[in-house]
Parts: C-alpha cells; sequence; structure tokens
C-alpha cells in the first residue's frame, strides 16, 4: 500500500464521516451534508476543485436521470393507489387471504414475484405503498410501529435479494457476460440461495430488529376524495402492469429470432420510466373512472406525489454526487488493485472486493460491475464455476447500506424512520443478506 493508496483511504474515510456528522450532529439535511462530504472527499484526495465539481455534477445527474424519474412517477402512481383506497382495498385482500400471522411472509414473497423484472427503485416504489397500507388496516392493538416495520422489511428483504442475485438486473446481468456464466444457471442458483436469505433477512430478522423503531407519519398520507373504491382486479391491474411491460421486454430476449423481430418493440416499452408513465396513464380511468378530468382529484394526485418528491431527489442526487466523487478519485480501482492476488478463496475473494467497492462508493452495481471486470482472469485460472462467482459478487455488492448510498435514503423516506433507525433495521437487513447470502453461496457451490 503505497502513500497515495493510505491518502485517498483516509480521504474517504474522513469524507463519509463528515456527511454522516452534519447529517446526525449538525441536524443538516443529507443533500447539503452529502454534497459537504462530496467535495472534502475530492480537495483531501487532491482532486481540483473543477474535477471535483465536474464529478459531483455528474454523479447527481445520472441518478436523478434515471432514478429520478422512476421516483417521481412511482409517487405519483402511489398517491393514486392510496387516494382512489384501491392500496387499502388490495391490503384487506391480501390479509384476508394471509391472516395477519401470515402478513409478513405474504409480503415477502410479493415482493419476490414482483421484484424479479423490476429495478429496486421501481419495486419500492410500488410495493411500498401498499404494504403501508396493509399495516394501517391490522386490527386495533396490532398497528403499531413494530407490527408495521413487521411487514415492509421482508418487502424490502425480498426486493433486494433479486435485485443482487437475479438476473436480470443490471447488475447480475453485467457479471453473467463478463465472467462467461450460464445465464440460466445463475437465475436457477440466484433462487436457489436467495430465497432462504431473504427468509432469514427478512420476516426473522424483523423480529429483532423492529422493536423499539419509531416511525414518522407516512410518506403518502391519505386524503379523502370522492371517488368510489375500485376493485381489487382494477387495483391489481395499476400495479401489475408495469410490472408485465418490464417482464415482457426481458422474455423477448428468450424467443427465437425470427419470432422475437416482431416483438422489438417491446424494448422501449419495457424501459422502466416508460413502463411507470404508462402504468400512471392507465391508472387514472382504472382508479378514478370518470373523475378523472376533475381538477379536485388531479390537483390532490399531484399534490400528494410531488410535494415529498423534491427532498427524496435532493437526498438521492447527493448520495450519487459523493459516490461519483469516490469513484472519481480512484478509491474502487485502488482497493481491486490491492486486494488482487492473495491466498484466499476465489469466491470469498470476490466477495470482500465487492464489499470494499460497496462500502466506498455507495453502489451496488458499481460494486458488481467492477468485482466482476477483475474477477474475469480469477475465474479462468482457479476454475471456480462463474455463476457462483456472480453470486458471491452480488451478496458483497449489498453489504452495509449507508449514507453514500441514495437507496439509503429512498428506504428511510419511505419507512418513515429516522437516521438510527434506518441503520438499525435497513443497514444491518442488507449486511445479514450479504453474510447469510455468502455462507449459503459458499455450501451450496461444494454440492452442486
Amino acid at each position: 500500500m503505497t502513500a497515495e493508496d493510505v491518502r485517498l483511504l483516509l480521504s474517504a474515510l474522513i469524507g463519509i464521516a463528515l456527511s454522516i456528522t452534519l447529517i446526525i450532529r449538525g441536524r443538516l439535511h443529507p443533500f447539503v451534508g452529502l454534497l459537504c462530504g462530496a467535495f472534502a472527499v475530492g480537495l483531501l484526495a487532491g482532486l481540483p476543485m473543477a474535477e471535483t465539481a465536474k464529478a459531483v455534477e455528474k454523479g447527481a445527474g445520472a441518478i436523478l436521470g434515471g432514478t429520478g424519474l422512476v421516483v417521481a412517477l412511482g409517487l405519483g402512481l402511489g398517491a393514486m393507489l392510496q387516494l382512489s383506497d384501491g392500496a387499502s382495498g388490495l391490503a384487506r385482500a391480501a390479509l384476508r387471504l394471509s391472516g395477519v400471522r401470515g402478513a409478513p411472509w405474504a409480503s415477502l414473497f410479493t415482493a419476490i414475484v414482483i421484484g424479479l423484472p423490476l429495478f429496486f427503485e421501481t419495486g419500492l416504489v410500488l410495493l411500498l405503498p401498499i404494504v403501508a397500507s396493509a399495516a394501517a388496516a391490522l386490527p386495533r392493538g396490532l398497528d403499531d410501529d413494530t407490527a408495521k416495520l413487521r411487514l415492509m422489511l421482508p418487502a424490502l428483504s425480498g426486493l433486494s435479494v433479486v435485485h443482487a442475485l437475479v438476473p436480470p438486473h443490471p447488475g447480475p446481468l453485467l457479471a453473467v457476460n463478463a465472467l462467461g456464466a450460464n445465464l440460466g444457471l445463475t437465475l436457477f442458483y440466484g433462487l436457489i440461495v436467495g430465497i432462504p436469505t431473504a427468509i432469514i433477512a427478512g420476516p426473522v430478522l424483523a423480529r429483532f430488529t423492529a422493536p423499539g423503531v419509531k416511525l414518522s407519519a407516512p410518506l403518502l398520507e391519505p386524503i379523502k376524495v370522492d371517488v368510489a373504491t375500485p376493485s381489487v382486479a382494477r387495483a391489481l391491474t395499476a400495479v401489475l402492469l408495469p410490472v408485465v411491460l418490464i417482464a415482457a421486454g426481458q422474455a423477448v430476449a428468450l424467443l427465437p429470432p425470427a419470432i422475437a423481430v416482431h416483438f422489438r418493440w417491446l424494448d422501449w416499452v419495457s424501459d422502466p420510466v416508460v413502463a411507470l408513465l404508462v402504468a400512471v396513464l392507465a391508472a387514472l380511468p382504472l382508479l378514478f373512472g370518470r373523475r378523472i378530468t376533475d381538477r379536485s382529484i388531479q390537483g390532490a394526485i399531484w399534490a400528494e406525489a410531488m410535494t415529498p418528491a423534491g427532498g427524496i431527489l435532493l437526498a438521492i442526487g447527493a448520495g450519487g454526487a459523493l459516490k461519483q466523487v469516490l469513484v472519481t478519485a480512484g478509491l474502487s480501482d485502488m482497493l481491486v488493485r490491492l486486494a488482487d492476488g492473495g491466498a484466499i478463496s476465489p469466491l470469498l475473494l470476490a466477495w470482500g472486493v465487492s464489499v470494499c467497492i460497496r462500502l466506498a462508493t455507495g453502489s451496488a452495481t458499481v460494486a458488481t460491475i467492477t468485482t466482476a471486470g477483475v474477477m474475469e482472469g480469477l475465474v479462468a485460472a482457479s476454475g471456480v464455476q462463474p455463476e457462483w462467482m456472480v453470486l458471491a459478487i452480488g451478496a458483497g455488492s449489498l453489504f452495509f447500506s449507508h449514507v453514500n448510498d441514495p437507496g439509503f435514503w429512498l428506504v428511510k423516506s419511505y419507512l418513515g424512520t429516522d437516521m438510527a433507525g434506518t441503520f438499525r433495521t435497513w443497514s444491518i437487513m442488507e449486511t445479514v443478506v450479504a453474510v447469510v447470502g455468502l455462507l449459503l453461496v459458499l455450501a451450496a457451490s461444494s454440492i452442486f
């Protein structure tokens, strides 16, 4: 480790610590605290101010350009489901089927199924409003904060696991391509590892992390509007439409070329932004019928959606800025270089490198792509199955989400937890997913 490497590592630690201190102790908005941390990392690492500023703009722009639109459209769809009482209708139907005792398990497996074709952010903004409504519909005496978290945390566990371990999510899919893994086997192994991991990190872990955590007011406070509650079928159609559109686009790649050429139009419809826009437009008549032209209803929908959007988008944009400065300063490359070449299990090494890059950059996708690139030669030399290498990297990419992860702020806003509560629930859950996922990968790779 050179003196420059030590300087870079200390710069990252000081910048992240500054962000945490300003947010927790200084009570600054995360947007301001994270931007201060980003500039501190750049200056301490020796980046020119102009280059640091460009990295901040690039990081914030990249996050807001994709995730920002997904968040805004998802908030719109969530507001419609709340205002029309469609989400509560779905919640009541789900509770009737699962019962109170089975509700956390229903939440988990619904998240796994719905999350398979969705980006994490898309699944989050679609699913959590419904789960929150289910929590609010719990019988009297069970609707405390602990009971609500024990419904919402399993949903987050299911979404996280499929995001990191199961193609066609972008991280695992790019790792499959980089390492020459078999897509079908990776998906199969991912489910074998992912389902028990999600169970342990979701319903089981929530029993220990949820008690004592206090929640603030829900992100989308329902306002009563004078419309008939839509049927369960209509509400379910509004929720599943973007899922179906995105899944259809992924399915085209599995068709024979002669047939697939006639369905290429699904490629653009299946983009998460386009799919959510189509769902928002379709949800208006599905949930509000002929009242969609009523000015008061339109005003209520977009006031509910856009009021919280500003704070969320600013926070995740600043998180993207901090991530990009760390990447531009060269921290990811340094960690990969230091870990390259040691007497250690290839799977454990891949997991460890992924963990380091995740902690430094806050991005699971950056951690997965970067680690897969450096491990390509190691796969060929060691003879390890590339499918297991993909899963080890994916598990490591989730380790301990904290303030430089835009997802941390998204989850915090949707759960309604404070900083300490978010670390206790979300950050610990992600760490358990990473550790249990690795242990199951190591065990399963010795069997299959």
